[in-house]
């Protein structure tokens, strides 16, 4: 996140790792464990800048952190905060 968004700080929300800009939650995560769900989630607020059109995703989910998805999530941070 910090060489992506330098600007967002990390908080704790929901006992969750989070990331806000001005005090308002841009992103955060969600472990599998904690919510004994199959996969990890990243979300974002309504404060992230992901609009794009009439719908666009809010959430999505995390299998594995490979090369890729670094890349995808990073975009997407770039994005929230543009």
């Amino acid at each position: 996140m910090k060489a992506n968004a330098p600007m967002l700080a990390p908080k704790l929300w929901y006992g969750q790792p989070a990331y806000a800009l001005d005090g308002k939650i841009v992103c955060f995560f969600q472990a599998s464990a904690k919510f004994k769900t199959r996969y990890a989630t990243l979300g974002f607020n309504e404060a992230a800048q992901l609009d794009d059109g009439a719908m666009w995703a809010t959430a999505f989910a995390l299998t594995e952190a490979t090369p890729a998805v670094k890349k995808r999530v990073a975009t997407l941070v770039k994005q929230a905060v543009s």
